[in-house]
């Protein structure tokens, strides 16, 4: 077993799966994995079900009911081993490890955070069951620290030396010949040269030597097995129970360019640091069989940070300044001061991020080719279906032309009305059961590649700006505790732009690994967005982005004061934002000291207000000053006295400090059943209309 502080990163390698019988026997190894999976999830939805009818048993020993009921790890596990001993087909595809660890994986994802509350004291949602789509995982076994050549299910074999010797570039100097020496290359050298289609590597065959010797003083040997091979790096995979086919070998394919190198070198350049292979698949159109196939490496050691990152982090760490973040729709403002509030420390920082011209094209862009994309798909899928649609408007009215005109009928082709339902609205067949042409399947490939990368791209544009965020600003920040899921109930999809809590997300991960924290304020206790620097209260609204107080009379960009204002927040407990409280005494003195630092930094250009308009969304909220859920025009100023804000004064549930997103959990309930919980953790799902 690992130690229980022993950090854990994770690298992604990709699997060469050209060869038509390692496709289809992964592609079979999925298919299997995922029956035992749909099995699992209802029988622990039946389970659980049962649990929440049995009143009395529940009330008299509800541990007891539990066991009985199987709503435990071992009994997951018994139910997993049974469907597998039913079905005779799973013996030669799959093995009972990773039906095991599948079993635990849906008892800790579905049944365990539905029966037992969290710190918080919240519980999902009731178990669902998933698609086919959603199977992407296929769990793996750990292997053992402390037993030599213990390790089931998936496993890495080779050397990093051994694929470099296997795979060397050929104008690779003669005198590289070590990982290390390959590391040390300047930017832009080549290291290997991998094929396009890689060979799997052969077993090792023949007799090992064990080093010990017999009483007749001959050597011991063994027969060479997968621990023996040294070439190149291979995932290797029994195969099953019961197959003939031999070991399931999947080739891995390294970064031949030395700028990722030494991030390579890292995490495979020791391979009693290797703990578990998770093997995962995602959509790629241009793959074979529409999946491109990965290995999640655990590795038992830090993530990996170039120096340049290193010494950007060190000097950040070094700053000694505290700031604040205020997060928009459609911006994000930090203002930092130095952290004895002297001005001969430092002056006034002030950055907003916005985005920029080109990024605003980029979208109008991606969404001009998200909406054809959809429009193809919902073309095709009438088609393949013309007798689960009714006929348009348009359609009806020429059909009655020609009827009138003894004209003979003419077949529609793609019907371009509504979907054929009952008195109630529900479709009289249900969408999983439509007939969909190969080409629906390959333009839903691609879409769903495509918002795959179009997230890839978000992350790693919110990780630049945090990096330069914390370079500037330092790494002690502070940010009022919204709750982002009020903005989408406000604003909807148009969220998806700005990305702000993304952002803030990777602004407090940099945080941390700058040897910092972002802290977080509740918004009923701090209140920044309708205070002054002086103390004075300055009612605004949303649509209000300049701040005017009447006491000091100081103007400024309104989300500018608020970042300000959250550098003079304190929090008693860190991991408790209803106890941040703003010193009033230092944010009075702030103006004084810094008055042209500060004049400055409030005074810019403030941004045109993000109001929520008629029908932005179809799950917009039903504030009480609205009834029936609308919204102020868009353009219509908010009358006086409407109340505060909704994205400024409801702050987020209280989360236990290990959750540092929301991630969402919806799903219809037993009566008896205890409400879901509800959390996010990023802002932009896929969806798949399969």
């Amino acid at each position: 077993m690992r130690g229980q502080d022993t950090e854990l990163a994770v690298i992604r390698l990709p699997l060469d799966v050209h060869d038509p019988d390692t496709r289809h026997r992964t592609e079979q190894m999925y298919a299997a994995m995922w029956s035992v999976k749909r099995a699992l999830q209802r029988d622990a939805r039946a389970a659980v079900d049962a649990y929440w009818a049995g009143d009395v048993r529940r009330e008299t020993d509800a541990k007891a009911w539990r066991l009985e009921l199987g709503l435990s790890r071992e009994g997951m596990e018994r139910r997993a081993y049974q469907h597998m001993e039913n079905s005779k087909h799973l013996a030669h595809h799959v093995t009972k490890a990773l039906v095991m660890h599948q079993a635990d994986e849906v008892f800790e994802t579905s049944v365990s955070r539905h029966l037992f509350p969290n710190s918080c004291g919240r519980r999902h949602g009731r178990p669902k069951v998933g698609r086919w789509w959603d199977c992407t995982r296929i769990p793996g076994r750990a292997r053992s620290h402390t037993t030599a050549r213990k390790w089931e299910t998936f496993r890495l074999h080779g050397t990093l030396a051994g694929h470099l010797a296997a795979y060397r570039h050929r104008n690779l100097a003669p005198t590289v010949t070590t990982p290390e020496q390959a590391a040390a290359l300047p930017s832009g050298a080549r290291v290997l040269e991998q094929p396009r289609r890689m060979p799997a590597p052969i077993r090792p065959s023949g007799r090992m030597a064990t080093g010990e010797v017999t009483p007749k003083g001959t050597p011991k040997t063994r027969a060479a097995t997968w621990w023996d091979h040294t070439g190149a790096l291979a995932v290797v995979f029994t195969g099953g129970c019961d197959s003939s086919r031999g070991d399931l070998v999947l080739p891995v394919r390294l970064p031949s360019g030395s700028g990722r190198w030494q991030r390579v070198l890292h995490f495979l350049n020791n391979p009693e640091t290797w703990h578990k292979i998770d093997l995962v698949r995602r959509r790629d159109a241009s793959a074979p069989g529409g999946w491109a196939y990965e290995a999640h490496l655990m590795v038992l050691t830090e993530g990996y940070a170039s120096p340049a990152t290193k010494a950007r982090r060190d000097t950040a760490a070094h700053l000694e300044r505290v700031g604040g973040v205020d997060g928009n729709v459609s911006n994000l403002s930090i203002v930092s001061f130095p952290s004895t509030f002297d001005p001969a420390h430092g002056d006034v920082e002030a950055t907003r991020i916005t985005l920029t011209d080109d990024e605003i094209a980029a979208l109008a862009d991606d969404r001009r080719k998200e909406r054809g994309r959809n429009r193809a798909l919902d073309r095709s899928r009438r088609a393949s279906n013309p007798g689960q649609y009714h006929l348009s408007k348009r359609q009806q009215a020429r059909s009655e032309r020609r009827t009138t005109a003894s004209l003979p009928e003419r077949a529609v082709a793609v019907p371009g009305g509504a979907r054929a339902a009952g008195k109630a609205g529900v479709p009289r067949q249900a969408y999983r059961r439509d007939a969909l042409s190969v080409s629906y399947r390959l333009n839903r490939a691609r879409l769903a590649e495509a918002a795959a990368t179009a997230a890839a791209a978000k992350d790693q544009r919110a990780r630049r700006i945090a990096e330069t965020i914390v370079a500037t600003h330092g790494a002690n920040l502070t940010v009022e505790d919204c709750d982002i899921r009020t903005w989408y109930r406000w604003w909807g999809k148009a969220l998806q732009a700005t990305t702000p809590g993304r952002l803030i997300t990777a602004i407090a991960r940099e945080c941390e690994k700058t040897s910092g924290r972002m802290l977080r304020a509740s918004t009923f206790t701090t209140k920044l967005s309708q205070t002054c620097f002086c103390g004075e209260k300055a009612t605004k609204t949303l649509a209000d982005r300049v701040h005017t107080c009447t006491g000091c009379g100081l103007v400024g960009d309104r989300d500018m004061v608020s970042a300000a204002l959250a550098a003079h927040v304190h929090v008693a407990d860190p991991d408790e934002p209803r106890t941040a409280r703003l010193d009033v005494a230092q944010a009075r003195s702030t103006p004084i000291l810094f008055h042209e630092g500060l004049q400055e930094a409030l005074s810019s250009q403030p941004q045109r207000g993000a109001r929520p308009t008629r029908d932005r969304t179809h799950a917009v909220a039903h504030p009480p000053q609205h009834p029936g859920g609308r919204g102020p025009l868009p353009d219509k100023t908010p009358p006086t006295g409407t109340g505060p804000t909704p994205n400024e004064t409801r702050p987020a549930n209280q989360r236990h400090k290990d959750h540092v997103g929301t991630v969402g959990c919806t799903d219809q309930r037993h009566p008896c059943a205890p409400g879901p919980c509800r959390h996010r953790a990023g802002i932009t799902a896929l969806r798949d209309d399969s």
